[in-house]
């Protein structure tokens, strides 16, 4: 099993190792971020190799919604960091009992997230493309 470390992200601490960012509190709790957010907590693995496994394993368990077995508290869900390390952990074991299945529906993840960033990144651009048609329209009704 591979060796990670989770604990609660400070603004001050700086870590050189790999790292990622887990959101712990609201109905995305679990949901693996680059950037570090107030409410998170901060996973070091010991490689990069590592790392993106345990990125996307977050990722599945969070698109899955594995986490929300584990959220507590009524008004602001949150997950304490035993049991996120606990649900990692267990996630972990049940990547490794079957890695190369993991491994494909890791690269499908991936394949899956650059199609989503593309399409965002096409909406954007018909809503640019909109706004600018709608703005000749009216620069003209000025003159």
């Amino acid at each position: 099993m591979t060796k990670f470390y989770l604990k609660t992200n400070s603004k001050t601490a700086e870590t050189k190792k790999p790292h990622f960012y887990i959101l712990n509190k609201g109905m995305n709790s679990g949901k693996p971020l680059k950037e570090p957010c107030p409410n998170c907590f901060v996973l070091t693995a010991n490689t990069e190799e590592e790392l993106q496994s345990l990125y996307w394993l977050c990722f599945g368990l969070w698109k899955a919604k594995s986490f929300h077995y584990y959220l507590k508290g009524s008004v602001i869900p949150f997950i304490t960091i035993n049991d996120m390390r606990k649900a990692i952990a267990g996630g972990y074991e049940i990547a490794e009992e079957n890695k190369p299945v993991f491994q494909k529906s890791v690269k499908v993840l991936q394949l899956l997230e650059d199609k989503e960033k593309q399409y965002h990144q096409n909406i954007q651009l018909i809503q640019d493309a909109k706004r600018a048609i709608f703005y000749r329209y009216i620069s003209r009704r000025r003159k």
